[in-house]
């Protein structure tokens, strides 16, 4: 049977929904959610709609109903819905009635394993209760901290003989993969509508589900630390910015030259002004990707130039972050090392071996551990915690695909007022 590629709208705004699923259908949509914060925003009008709009493919109303399972689920069919969407944690009773419900009025009931803790025994439940599908479901917040639905589909799968969907920052990769591991319907949101080319998106994702039984090929994860630090190369420092609620990045700290772009766990060191002793004894310390942070407490010496910029480039060393002076810097611009400085001067002092490496300091403002992300480019440099940098560099990457989308809408005609929505949304 081919499987069902079902295109999450969570979006807040009716039009821009309907665009969007109008160009998830061309490339080869089959059902169409409603999703959670668009019915929460517009209500059931928002399902009237799609369905009056698409009435050859399935809506489906993803309520997360927690209670009155009845009236809820009637309340979606009658507008319009196909598959109405219930919590796995709900109460069976809730289950019950809404199956019943959902049968009555022509639609499916479709279970969400969102937040279950034990999946497997759930989904072998809810279908003794009469559910339709249930949903192997890892919640955004979930994959912000690197969670996986696949990890667990394959069980589920084994659990359960009705139709399984599986949703979680699935991409065109993945979706396969989930097909591959027994998913009869891929939900993808993100990945598809905030894509520049909607209709590329969701044709490759379409493509690639399709061919999934022919050429399945299982990838090699990547370390967390590899992923986090392509995640950061995604991104600009404005996107995690606004991943961290509009967080400062460091204060007067800025690009030698225009076309920087770093991202690495952080070398730090306290020093001395214009001592130029520890800020190179931490290139002996520093391991590749790393990027050496240094308080240097004045602008007017400098503890790093040309030199050891060179020797970090041998070592493949990332680049150097200076609260305070650099010199050298038309050889380091030649050499196209990455370095920021809130301060460039010709002099520094002699290498005394004051100071401290891999010390908590302040730069820029900031406070730097050692091991904390440093993210560096044109707008200026970012800290992001190490206990957090996974979940940042995912988030800082959904707000890069917002504005992708919204980018998308300005070059096609609207201002950014009408793209946001801005008078609506306005604090009354």
């Amino acid at each position: 049977m081919k499987p069902i590629l079902q295109v999450a709208l969570d979006e807040v705004e009716l039009a821009r929904a309907v665009n969007i699923a109008r160009e998830a259908v061309a490339g080869g949509a089959d059902y169409l959610e409603a999703g959670t914060p668009l019915i929460k925003s517009e209500g059931m009008n928002a399902v009237r709609t799609l369905k009056e709009d698409f009435g050859d493919h399935v809506v489906v109303a993803d309520m997360k109903i927690m209670d009155t399972g009845a009236i809820e689920a009637e309340m979606a069919i009658k507008s319009g819905a196909g598959v109405v969407t219930i919590l796995g944690a709900c109460d069976d009773s809730t289950i019950q009635d809404a199956v019943r419900s959902a049968g009555r009025y022509g639609g499916k009931l479709m279970v969400d394993l969102i937040n279950v803790p034990d999946p497997v025994a759930r989904a072998r439940r809810v279908q003794e209760l009469g559910a339709n599908i249930v949903c192997v479901h890892v919640g955004i917040d979930q994959q912000m901290v690197g969670k996986d639905p696949l990890d667990i589909l394959k069980e589920v799968r084994k659990a359960a003989s009705i139709q399984i969907a599986v949703a979680g920052g699935l991409n065109a990769d993945s979706a396969a993969t989930a097909v591959a591991l027994g998913a009869d319907i891929v939900i993808v949101g993100g990945n598809i509508t905030h894509a520049k080319d909607v209709t590329g998106s969701a044709r490759r994702v379409r493509q690639s589900i399709d061919a999934a039984g022919k050429q399945y090929i299982v990838q090699e994860k990547k370390s967390l630390d590899e992923e986090t630090r392509e995640l950061f190369m995604q991104v600009t420092t404005p996107n995690i910015s606004d991943a961290m609620h509009r967080a400062p990045a460091m204060r007067d700290v800025k690009p030698l030259y225009e076309g920087i772009k770093i991202a690495g766990r952080a070398v730090t060191v306290q020093n001395f002004p214009g001592d130029w002793a520890k800020p190179v004894e931490a290139i002996d310390l520093a391991q590749k990707g790393d990027i050496i942070v240094i308080y240097n407490g004045s602008n007017y010496v400098a503890p790093w130039g040309e030199l050891a910029s060179r020797s970090c480039q041998q070592r493949g060393v990332a680049g150097v972050v200076i609260d305070g002076a650099i010199r050298d810097i038309d050889d380091i611009k030649k050499i196209k090392f990455p370095a920021f400085a809130s301060a460039s001067v010709p002099n520094a002092s002699e290498p005394k071996g004051m100071g401290e490496i891999n010390a908590d300091i302040t730069c820029g403002g900031l406070t730097v551990r050692p091991g904390d992300w440093i993210i560096g480019d044109d707008c200026g440099v970012m800290v992001v915690s190490a206990e957090h940098a996974y979940e940042i560099a995912r988030r800082a990457l959904e707000v890069k695909k917002t504005e992708d989308r919204q980018r998308t809408e300005i070059e096609r005609g609207k201002t950014l007022a009408q793209v946001v929505d801005l008078h609506k949304w306005e604090k009354k």
